[in-house]
């Protein structure tokens, strides 16, 4: 057993180390501190090993610990439990990458309502795949906390998501979560979260999710985590596969992510107000790589780099009401004309699309199979301002809807280069009806093309 002097990190007591990352387990030294007025659960009947579960004397230490309002340490080992209901002020912690919490099955591991404070803190959490009842969404089924901590973590094999939080607070930092059979992260109807500095990976159907049942604000902060390998086990157009996906949630702020590997997008916002997507690297993405979609007003897409997608950028669905953004300083690159899916609409392989009321400025497209920029579709068009780009290496560099009830575009300082088939050119929906529009020699009355360079 080992003493309750070692122990690297505790829960707001005081400066007692340094904790290592639960991946980077066991090649670091533990530091002789003490965790000050914590419960030793081994003192009080917990201890790893055995296969006997340990189910009633956990959650007796967890009700104690509540009452004393108490942290617990685990010491190294596994502790095979399963249906355990979290009091408030729940705080455990243990020996990253030693202290492990394996679910033995028959229901669900760890489950709480109304606990207002909850805390895991370096440990491994292993539902080895096993059946979860209907009476949770994850591994860890928290709702009504205004304040989460999962901190230094590895959560793994989850066969529903690994983490589910309903109307939670709090934060998600620096843990590992893989293997989850639906979603690594979902998040519903959030009050203050933020997650941030995890590695998500090889989760079927999603990686990091932030939804909720209406529209409504949400500031959820998506930032510096690095997510790879999400599927979509369930098929479907695009609600599935995603790294991170933002639903009917507004103010959301996603940044400095690194997405490798989604089947469908890296990042995509559906119906997502006041959305902020800046400073990702978004890499093999299977359909679009960055969409803001439906139901929106005002996203800002910035200084994002993409290699490898079907489409780059999507700002659209006016027709349902998504409108107004800015799009700058992207980079985008290597496109596919090919997606994961049959397209009944415009189809792949352009680099940025966008519909109404966006500026579209200093970006850089290059491999684009169809368009480097698409403006509108069919009279779905409005205020557009597209300025200073670069775009290289696609048949047409701008497309631009010239079907009737289209709305206003601007089009001017933009250089096109390596586009045989044209720089700019007018299309109904999805056939092209102009010849070339940089040279100004055909003209449309709600189009304005000037110094334009095509070369």
């Amino acid at each position: 057993m080992v003493s309750r002097r070692l122990i690297l990190s505790s829960f707001g007591l005081g400066a007692l180390g340094a904790a290592l990352p639960a991946h980077g387990a066991g090649t670091g030294t533990l530091v002789n501190v003490e965790l000050r007025g914590a419960l030793d659960a081994a003192a009080h009947g917990v201890r790893p090993g055995g296969e006997n579960r340990k189910n009633r004397a956990f959650a007796k230490l967890l009700r104690d610990a509540s009452a004393r309002n108490l942290p617990i340490f685990l010491p190294p080992g596994d502790y095979v439990i399963s249906n355990i209901e979290l009091p408030d002020n729940t705080r455990l912690t243990g020996v990253p990458g030693a202290t492990r919490i394996v679910y033995g099955g028959d229901g669900h591991l760890f489950k709480s309502r109304n606990a207002i404070n909850v805390t895991f803190e370096n440990l491994v959490i292993d539902g080895g795949n096993r059946w979860l009842d209907d009476s949770v969404e994850g591994l860890l089924h928290l709702s009504l906390a205004s304040e989460v901590v999962i901190d230094n973590c590895e959560i793994k094999g989850s066969s529903k998501s690994a983490i589910y939080l309903e109307r939670c607070g709090g934060r998600i930092e620096r843990s590992r979560v893989s293997g989850a059979a639906e979603y690594g992260v979902y998040a519903i109807e959030s009050t203050g979260l933020s997650v941030s500095d995890n590695t998500v990976f090889e989760c079927a159907n999603g990686g990091i999710l932030v939804h909720r049942w209406t529209k409504d604000a949400d500031g959820t902060i998506v930032s510096r985590n690095r997510i790879s390998k999400i599927a979509a086990a369930k098929g479907g157009t695009g609600e599935y596969g995603n790294g991170i996906n933002v639903f009917r949630a507004d103010n959301v702020l996603v940044t400095n992510n690194i997405l490798t590997d989604c089947a469908f997008s890296a990042i995509r916002s559906n119906a997502g107000s006041n959305v902020q997507i800046a400073s990702n690297t978004c890499l093999n993405c299977g359909e679009t790589a960055i969409y803001s979609e439906f139901g929106f007003e005002g996203a800002i897409v910035s200084s994002n780099l993409i290699d490898g997608a079907a489409n780059g950028i999507l700002i659209v669905n006016f027709n349902e009401g998504g409108r107004l953004a800015t799009v700058t300083g992207n980079v985008v690159r290597n496109l596919r004309s090919e997606g994961p899916y049959v397209h009944d609409g415009a189809g792949f392989g352009f680099g940025i699309a966008v519909e109404a009321d966006t500026v579209v400025s200093g970006n850089t497209v290059e491999n684009a199979p169809r368009f480097g920029l698409m403006l509108g579709w069919g009279p779905y068009m409005r205020g557009l301002v597209v300025n200073g780009n670069l775009v290289r290496g696609a048949p047409v560099g701008c497309a631009v809807s010239v079907v009737e009830g289209a709305g206003s575009a601007m089009i001017s300082g933009n250089l096109f280069e390596d586009t045989p088939q044209g720089a700019i050119a007018g299309y109904r929906w999805n056939e092209r009806t102009t010849g070339e529009l940089a040279d100004g020699r055909e003209q449309f009355a709600h189009i304005t093309i000037e110094r334009n360079r095509s070369g």
